[in-house]
C-alpha cells in the first residue's frame, strides 16, 4: 500500500515548473496591479464607444487584460491544487476570485451596450474600422444573446454577485478537498493507517473482499455524516442556476447550458434514452460480475474489483509513458515527438502528496504550455489516466499553437473527444500485445469498466442533473432526501436486479464535484460515443479521418463543437455514434463472456 510521500521527497522532474507563468511573486503581484489598472481604463469605456475605432480599442485592451488575467489566477489556482491545506496560497486564490469580479464590473457593460445596437451600425463599424473583423464573429454571435442580455444595470448587479453564485461550489470544493477526513483502514502489515483517494481507488479493487468493504464504508463515513450540509451546498448550487436562468428568460436551465455552443436539447435528451434503451447489455455485464465473483449479494464494493485475478501489474510511471508513447503511434511521428518532449519539460505534477487537490486534470495556458496534474499510482488505471490527460493537453498544445488567442480554447463538448480517442487507441494497443489470454481477459475486463464509467455512469449522473433541475423549477424541495431518492433509483435502474444496493449507494451524489458545473457531465459520453468512432477509423488506417482528426485538434473554437465533430465524420444530433458505441459494448462484454 502506497504511503504518501512529502512533497519534498518527489523528484524536480515530476513537479511543475511554475516558474514558466511567473519567476517569482513580485512578477505577479506586478500583473495583479496591471490587471486592476486596466479594469479602470476599461470602465472609461462605458458610454464612449462611437464608431469603429473605439469599438476595437476596447476590445483589443480587454482581451490584453482577460489574457493577463488569466495567468495571475492560473498561477495561484496551481499553487494551491498543489496543497490545498496551504493558507498563503489560498489568500492568492481568494485575490484573484476578487480580481475577476471586478473584471467583469468592469465590462460588464458592454454586451448591453451591443445588443443596443442596430445591426446595420455594427455593421458600419466593421467597416470603418478593418482591425475589428478579428473580433467579427465574436461580436455577430453575442447578437443570439439579445433575449438573455439584461439592462446595464442588472448586468453590473449581476456581475457583483458572482462570488456569492459560485460560493456553493468554492464551498464543497474546501469541505472535498481540504476538510474531509476518511477513516482509517488496515495496511498489509496490520497497522491502521488514514484512508487517502489514492489508496481507495487501489483497495476498491483488492481482490480481497473484507478489505474493500472496509475501504468503502471509511470512504462513505464523512459523506453520509456530512450529507446535509453538501446537500444543503448542492441544492443552492442548483437553485442559483435554476435563477440565473429565469432571469436571463432562457426556457430551461438545460437550455441555458446548451445555448453558447448550440447544442440542440434532443442531443441530451437523445443520449438519456439510447443508452436506457440499451442497459440490457450493462443488466448482461452486472449479472456475469455476480457469477464470476461466486457471492450470493453483489454489492457496491464489488463493482470496481477485477474479475481476472492474479494479472494485476505495479506500472512504473516510466513504463507508463513509454507505452502511451507506442500507443499513440498512428497518431503521427508529430503528436508522438510532441508528447515525448512534455515529460521532460516539468508539465507534468506527477505524484500523490498531502493536501494535494484529488483526481487529474489539464490545464492549457495560452502563450506558456499545459500543465497537467495527476496522482499517480503506479498501475493500469493510471496509465490510463496519463494517456487520458494527455490527449487534453495535446489538444490544448496543438489549438493554442494553430489559432490565434480568440479562438484557441476549445469547448468543453469536444474536450473529451481528443483525450478519449488516446485511450481508445492504448486499450487496442494492449490487446495487440497481449500475448496471455488471461491478461487479454483482463484487459477485456477493464476497457468494459471503463467503457461503464465513462459512458453510462455519466448517463446516469446527466439524468440525475436534468431531474434535480427539473425539481428545482417547479418549486420542488431539494434536500438529503430527494438526493438519495433520485440517485438510488438511478443506480438500480442502470446496474439492475443483480446488484443488491447498499445503505452507503443513495449518498454517492454527495461527492461528485462535477454536479457544481451543471450539465457538464453528459459530455464526458457524448465524447467517449464520438472518440471510438474516431479512433476505430484510425486503427483501421484510414488516414482522411486521421487528417480531419488531426485538424480538429487545432480547430479550438473556430466553429460550434457540433460543426467541428461533423468534419471528423460525426453527427451527434442523431443517435448513430451512441448505438455504434453501444455496440462496440455490447461485442466487448459478449467477448469477455465467451473468454
Amino acid at each position: 500500500m502506497n504511503h504518501l510521500k512529502n512533497r519534498q521527497e518527489v523528484p524536480e522532474m515530476e513537479k511543475w515548473d511554475l516558474t514558466d507563468i511567473y519567476a517569482n511573486q513580485e512578477a505577479w503581484e506586478a500583473d495583479y496591479a496591471s490587471v486592476e489598472k486596466m479594469a479602470q481604463e476599461l470602465k472609461s469605456y462605458d458610454g464612449n464607444i462611437t464608431d469603429g475605432a473605439t469599438m476595437y480599442q476596447f476590445l483589443s485592451k480587454q482581451e490584453e487584460m482577460v489574457a493577463i488575467f488569466n495567468n495571475v489566477y492560473v498561477y495561484a489556482m496551481l499553487h494551491v491544487d498543489l496543497d490545498t491545506r496551504e493558507q498563503a496560497s489560498q489568500a492568492l486564490l481568494d485575490k484573484g476570485r476578487s480580481l475577476a469580479v471586478k473584471l467583469n464590473e468592469a465590462t460588464s457593460f458592454f454586451s448591453p451596450f451591443l445588443m443596443s445596437l442596430e445591426k446595420y451600425t455594427l455593421d458600419q463599424y466593421m467597416s470603418e474600422e478593418p482591425r475589428l473583423s478579428y473580433f467579427k464573429d465574436d461580436l455577430y454571435d453575442t447578437y443570439r444573446y439579445k433575449d438573455h442580455v439584461l439592462s446595464k444595470e442588472n448586468e453590473e448587479l449581476l456581475s457583483q454577485l458572482g462570488e456569492t453564485f459560485s460560493a456553493p461550489r468554492n464551498t464543497f470544493g474546501m469541505i472535498n478537498n481540504a476538510d474531509i477526513k476518511f477513516g482509517n483502514v488496515t495496511d498489509d502489515d496490520g497497522n491502521e493507517v488514514e484512508l487517502t483517494r489514492g489508496m481507495y481507488s487501489k483497495l476498491i479493487e483488492d481482490e480481497n473482499r473484507e478489505k474493500r468493504k472496509e475501504a468503502y464504508k471509511s470512504y462513505y463515513q464523512p459523506y453520509v455524516q456530512m450529507k446535509n450540509s453538501i446537500a444543503s451546498t448542492l441544492s443552492a448550487a442548483i437553485k442559483n442556476n435554476v435563477t440565473l436562468s429565469k432571469v436571463r428568460h432562457y426556457p430551461s436551465a438545460l437550455e441555458k447550458s446548451l445555448f453558447a455552443n448550440k447544442i440542440p436539447k434532443e442531443v441530451y435528451e437523445n443520449l438519456i434514452d439510447t443508452a436506457r434503451k440499451n442497459l440490457s447489455t450493462m443488466h448482461r455485464y452486472t449479472q456475469l460480475r455476480k457469477d464470476i465473483l461466486g457471492v450470493d449479494e453483489l454489492r457496491q464494493y464489488d463493482l470496481n474489483v477485477p474479475l481476472v485475478s492474479g494479472v494485476k501489474e505495479d506500472i512504473s510511471y516510466e513504463e507508463a509513458y513509454a507505452t502511451m508513447l507506442e500507443a499513440l503511434a498512428p497518431l503521427g511521428e508529430d503528436y508522438v515527438q510532441t508528447v515525448k518532449e512534455m515529460k521532460g519539460s516539468r508539465y507534468i505534477d506527477v505524484r500523490e502528496t498531502p493536501g494535494k487537490r484529488s483526481g487529474a486534470y489539464n490545464l492549457g495556458l495560452y502563450g506558456v504550455h499545459p500543465f497537467i496534474l495527476l496522482n499517480h499510482q503506479d498501475d493500469l488505471d493510471s496509465l490510463f489516466t496519463l494517456t487520458h490527460e494527455m490527449g487534453h493537453a495535446m489538444h490544448s498544445h496543438y489549438s493554442n499553437k494553430h489559432q490565434p488567442r480568440i479562438t484557441a480554447s476549445y469547448e468543453i463538448f469536444v474536450a473529451e473527444v481528443a483525450s478519449t480517442v488516446n485511450e481508445v487507441l492504448l486499450i487496442h494497443h494492449l490487446l495487440d500485445e497481449a500475448k496471455d489470454q488471461e491478461y487479454r481477459k483482463y484487459l477485456l475486463n477493464h476497457f468494459i469498466d471503463q467503457f461503464k464509467g465513462t459512458f453510462f455512469t455519466q448517463v446516469m449522473f446527466a439524468e440525475f442533473e436534468k431531474k434535480t433541475h427539473e425539481l428545482a423549477e417547479n418549486g420542488e424541495p431539494l434536500n438529503t432526501e430527494t438526493f438519495n431518492d433520485i440517485y438510488e433509483d438511478l443506480f438500480k435502474t442502470y446496474h439492475g436486479d443483480a446488484l443488491t444496493i447498499e445503505e452507503e449507494t443513495k449518498y454517492g451524489w454527495s461527492r461528485i464535484p462535477h454536479f457544481y458545473r451543471p450539465f457538464y457531465v453528459y459530455q464526458y459520453a457524448t465524447g467517449f460515443a464520438a472518440a471510438i468512432h474516431i479512433a476505430n477509423a484510425i486503427l483501421k488506417g484510414d488516414k482522411d479521418t486521421l487528417n480531419a482528426y488531426l485538424s480538429f485538434l487545432k480547430s479550438g473554437s473556430s466553429d460550434y463543437p457540433i460543426e467541428l465533430l461533423k468534419k471528423t465524420g460525426v453527427d451527434l444530433t442523431t443517435p448513430e455514434p451512441i448505438e455504434n458505441a453501444l455496440g462496440v459494448f455490447e461485442d466487448l462484454v459478449q467477448e469477455f463472456a465467451t473468454l
